[in-house]
């Protein structure tokens, strides 16, 4: 007798339980983003990958505090720019208003000409390849993985595109190769391993522009190589935005930018600004002394 009473109490606790979640779901599903289509928005054509910051103000509130003052910045189609500069500085938010995750408070940015205000957010991404230092892995195949750039990519353009960022390598030593299956978050990957996997997934996609935020994840001699050769490719003829932190992937850039309380205090190459004995040059003797004492 007691038992069908029973089921239908707990019955009714897991109803109550689940309304709630429902009702969080649909009130997360219901919020409408900051960033849409303008109702003019046209579609970005083929670009080369010209990017111009005109005088840039940025705010997250109407009347806060500037995230970036008067940031002024012109980029020629095929250059690597690397964004350097302490935590907070404001080099994560340039990039974000470039993909357009938030609009300029003030100023513009353009790409080939366009304000990226005035087109549209799928045709402005289809173009542009963003890396976050947590390479996201999902659950399924290597193969699978890589195949998110190109959802139509044949096996043979994944294995190029593999073997052009120096991942093939390692793929082929897994127990299935491309065939292997790995954990979401790829837990079964080594950080270095993960970094190559998004490298040839990003070359499969062919972006035009790239942001890059680069992973300070400790990894071996090996797989450091791996990387250094699988980035040098993935940057090659693109136009570049990265946020630097390895000393070999700032030296081979273009242009340097070093930002600091969200303004470019120094700009050159990495010979210029040594030269300068600045704000770059005490960044570069902190980080090789770092070093030295991590060896010693």
């Amino acid at each position: 007798f007691w038992e069908p009473v029973v089921n239908i109490g707990n019955f009714y606790t897991q109803l109550v339980t689940c309304s709630v979640y429902l009702e969080r779901i649909f009130e997360t599903l219901s919020i409408k983003p900051n960033i849409v289509d303008k109702s003019d928005a046209k579609e970005l054509p083929q670009i080369k990958g010209r990017v111009d910051v005109n005088d840039v103000v940025f705010r997250y509130e109407e009347n806060g505090k500037p995230i970036l003052n008067l940031v002024d910045l012109h980029i020629e189609p095929g250059t690597t720019v690397a964004l350097v500069g302490p935590t907070g500085a404001g080099k994560t938010t340039l990039v974000s208003l470039l993909s357009r995750f938030y609009d300029v408070s003030e100023g513009s940015i353009t790409i080939d000409g366009y304000d990226v205000r005035s087109i549209t957010l799928a045709s402005l991404r289809k173009q542009m390849g963003v890396m976050l230092q947590d390479s996201f892995i999902f659950s399924g195949t290597v193969k699978e993985n890589i195949r998110y750039g190109k959802l139509d990519a044949t096996d043979e353009e994944i294995e190029a595109a593999a073997r052009v960022v120096h991942a093939h390598e390692f793929i082929e030593e897994l127990p299935n190769g491309y065939d292997t299956e790995i954990e979401e978050r790829g837990a079964t990957l080594s950080a270095g391993q993960r970094q190559l996997i998004s490298f040839a997934r990003v070359l499969l996609a062919n972006p035009r522009i790239l942001i890059l935020d680069e992973a300070t994840s400790n990894i071996d001699t090996r797989t450091e190589e791996a990387l250094q050769a699988g980035l040098a490719q993935l940057l090659k003829d693109r136009t570049s935005f990265v946020i630097a932190h390895r000393l070999s992937t700032i030296e081979n850039a273009d242009l340097i930018c070093v930002i600091d309380h969200g303004q470019i205090v120094e700009r050159g190459s990495h010979e210029q600004l040594m030269a300068q004995k600045g704000a770059y040059y005490r960044l570069v003797e902190s980080q090789y002394a770092a070093i030295s004492a991590a060896i010693q």
